[in-house]
């Protein structure tokens, strides 16, 4: 890997509406920018801008609670129409405890109510839900964007998560294009001449928190940001499901 990498947020990016085109909007805006895409950089979009471009918004007027999310929001302090879209995103509940509901989501994710989120949406009246197929997006508008600037990409669409026995969040990959997001190193030696054995590194999450330092959770005009000087392995059928770890080899599940 390199000794040295650039994160360059790109600026100015305008309000997302349901049905804007992504792609020719970063196009845009690294225009404004002077910013000319070289062959293997990275681009790290936030899922909120993708999930609205998508219409992934929900009006809480239009929700109506189940008497599961009633009594679950009851416990958790929760609004009951969050945790009805939570549910209805959700393949199943892992664990609810205190204020906290943990679901697996659609798109194959453990996370914290679905990922529904109200920040930075409409001011508290909607909800914006994970894109339906984040692989998907990300490969359409890594497509778009080759098209455009005729380079070979990466791209990450990003979301924030917390961790287990770690407080604060951290920004991670949940879409993924153009290249292999972990990297395999079992077999290499390290600095002592001891083989590898256990070692995989999750690029696309390293990368993906990385961004958040220029991308940041409290302004939506920098959704997006390019890494440059990583040497990816390119893979335009890669995809985020290496960085998915099965139920069955998860220490952390209870399945009693």
């Amino acid at each position: 890997m390199p000794n040295r990498i650039q994160i360059i947020s790109v600026d100015d990016f305008p309000i997302i509406h349901p049905g804007d085109n992504i792609a020719a909007l970063i196009h845009l805006s690294l225009k404004k920018m002077n910013f000319i895409l070289e062959d293997k950089d990275l681009l790290i979009i936030s899922h909120k801008i993708v999930s609205k471009a998508e219409g992934r918004i929900v009006k809480l007027a239009d929700i109506t609670p189940s008497k599961e999310s009633v009594k679950i929001a009851k416990k958790a302090r929760k609004n009951p129409k969050i945790v009805e879209l939570a549910l209805n995103e959700s393949l199943s509940i892992v664990k609810q405890v205190r204020r906290h509901l943990i679901t697996e989501t659609k798109q194959g994710w453990i996370y914290s109510y679905s990922g529904v989120d109200v920040s930075n949406v409409s001011g508290g009246d909607a909800a914006v839900l994970l894109p339906e197929d984040p692989d998907r997006s990300a490969n359409e508008i890594r497509r778009a964007m080759e098209n455009l600037t005729k380079t070979k990409l990466g791209i990450i669409i990003s979301d924030t998560s917390g961790r287990p026995f770690r407080k604060g969040d951290i920004n991670i990959a949940i879409g993924v294009s153009g290249f292999k997001p972990v990297l395999d190193l079992r077999g290499k030696k390290d600095g002592f001449g001891y083989t590898l054995r256990m070692k995989r590194m999750a690029l696309a999450d390293e990368l993906a928190s990385a961004a958040e330092l220029v991308i940041g959770q409290t302004n939506e005009l920098k959704p997006v940001a390019i890494i440059r000087g990583v040497d990816l392995i390119l893979d335009k059928f890669a995809d985020s499901d290496p960085l998915k770890k099965r139920r069955e080899n998860d220490i952390f599940i209870d399945r009693k």
